[in-house]
């Protein structure tokens, strides 16, 4: 089931997990950009977190767009792996790290399509917007 309750930054997320959601991160040793990790949700209402690294929008010349279709396309892939039937993704990017947002809601929209072809037990992918200019990209590119 997707959880009750979103939480939108890191800081948030790790309050409202509890200190040892903090201890199991330490133990991954970071996570490179457009790579996906996995770990328990504690105090959540979720069973597990799927941590992501966006990239940082420098004018689309660095590879920008691959490392973000790579943050859904990993989450994914680890979602599956680990037989997760629901997913939810923010936007990914599009807050302090500046990516356009009509061209990164394409690229999660698409590739979020492009691998659920792929997918035995993820079953609902839900995107979870930060304001209603999201809220209508999203509407217009999932009809």
């Amino acid at each position: 089931m997707l959880p009750t309750q979103v939480y939108w930054e890191e800081g948030t997320i790790h309050r409202a997990a509890g200190n040892k959601l903090l201890e199991e991160c330490k133990l991954l040793n970071g996570c490179e950009t457009g790579q996906a990790k996995i770990t328990k949700a504690y105090s959540l209402s979720c069973k597990h977190i799927i941590h992501t690294v966006g990239p940082i929008y420098t004018g689309g010349n660095k590879n920008e767009a691959q490392l973000l279709t790579n943050c859904y396309k990993n989450s994914i892939i680890l979602a599956e792996k680990h037989k997760l039937r629901s997913i939810a993704f923010p936007n990914i990017s599009t807050g302090i790290y500046g990516y356009p947002k009509i061209e990164a809601a394409n690229i999660a929209v698409s590739t979020v399509k492009q691998q659920l072809l792929n997918c035995k037990y993820l079953e609902k992918v839900v995107f979870c917007v930060f304001d209603n200019e999201n809220l209508e990209l999203y509407k217009k590119l999932l009809k």
